[in-house]
């Protein structure tokens, strides 16, 4: 059963990159996502780590299909996320809906902080993304604090569009065309 993302059918065959491939979660990923999840380092800037013992009752055993949602795999192994996200106009709590159609995210485990996968990653997840979505805007937000995240946003080719109050932290809001 293939879902969609805008007007795009998912999931796409598997993006490779000179050390990753992206592609659709499967059953082995479940204890990378538990420890994604439940990590106080992963969790500085969104909220707080998880419990893992939630975790463990909420993920299932065979992950469900999500558009957008990419397992970055490194040598077999599920080290991180990436997402491209719908925004939703109508989300109460959605930051000016009217730049950008599509969300970028992603989180890896800290173990693999600091090799540059993520930026790997997230240029391959937008690449694939211009070429599914010529024209489409993205958009990255993230905390002011989160020096590797902004550092990430500007290599990535994202500009700045807002700064704004939300969680108790200064956030950015950034946006590029794909």
């Amino acid at each position: 059963m293939k879902s969609e993302l805008g007007s795009v059918v998912w999931p796409p065959d598997p993006i490779k990159t000179e050390r990753l491939v992206l592609r659709e979660p499967e059953a082995r990923d479940r204890t990378a996502f538990i420890e994604l999840l439940a990590s106080p380092e992963v969790g500085t800037y969104i909220g707080g780590p998880q419990s893992r013992d939630d975790l463990e009752r909420a993920i299932p055993a065979e992950p469900r299909r999500r558009a957008g949602l990419f397992a970055v795999d490194l040598d077999g192994s599920m080290i991180g996320t990436v997402t491209l996200d719908e925004r939703d106009p109508n989300h109460p709590d959605q930051v000016r809906p009217d730049v950008a159609s599509v969300e970028l995210g992603y989180l890896f485990l800290p173990s693999v902080w600091g090799h540059g996968y993520a930026t790997e990653a997230c240029a391959a997840a937008l690449t694939w993304l211009a070429t599914a979505r010529p024209g489409t805007a993205v958009a990255l937000t993230t905390q002011t604090a989160n020096v590797a995240s902004m550092r990430l946003a500007t290599k990535l080719g994202f500009t700045e569009v807002q700064r704004y109050e939300a969680w108790g932290a200064e956030q950015w809001l950034g946006v590029r065309v794909s």
